[in-house]
């Protein structure tokens, strides 16, 4: 990577679904979503191409983003969300009901405790690292990635040094901008 790469992660904005939403829900933006993911953009600075999970909350507005500023955008299925098994669609409010001991030992610790059928924080780890390294740096490029919260902690984590049982504590608010330097990773995360 050259000095004036960089890296902008760009959670998706607010959703038409509710609960736990990972790579098994594709659930459109809200009009109030589409209008905050466009102004983090608007304001976000110059790209040369965008990266981003094929799932309709990410790659929508990433095309439109891409289209407008007149560069390529590539959707890598590897940048999806955390799958999270039988709590697809679930609050946490009805998981308290039904689950309570499973969900709070996720809450303490993702990594040693994944969502019950869901994908475990290593195979998660894996495949998002996998996609960072092979479709966002690879170039020495400004790249825009549209992406999950659960990608965003995770990739911050990796470039920070946080370890991944510390996911939950990175604070990944809808529609916000996340810039990184891939040039200064701290480490990978155990």
């Amino acid at each position: 990577m050259n000095a004036a790469a960089r890296v902008g992660l760009l959670r998706h904005g607010e959703t038409t679904g509710t609960g736990f939403r990972g790579r098994g829900c594709d659930d459109p933006l809200t009009p109030e979503g589409e209008r905050a993911m466009r102004a983090a953009f608007e304001s976000s600075g110059e790209w040369d191409r965008v990266v981003c999970s094929p799932l309709q909350r990410c790659r929508l507005p990433a095309e439109g983003f891409a289209r407008a500023a007149g560069i390529p955008v590539q959707c890598d299925p590897r940048l999806q969300e955390l799958h999270f098994g039988d709590w697809e669609g679930k609050t946490a409010e009805a998981l308290m009901q039904t689950d309570a001991e499973a969900l709070g030992r996720f809450w303490e610790d993702p990594f040693g405790y994944p969502p019950p059928n869901g994908e475990d924080l290593g195979s998660f780890r894996d495949r998002v690292l996998a996609g960072w390294e092979q479709s966002v740096v690879a170039t020495a490029d400004r790249v825009l990635v549209v992406t999950h919260a659960g990608v965003i902690r995770l990739l911050r984590a990796h470039q920070e040094g946080w370890p991944l049982e510390k996911l939950l504590s990175i604070e990944v608010p809808l529609a916000s901008l996340h810039v990184v330097e891939p040039s200064q990773r701290a480490g990978m995360p155990s």
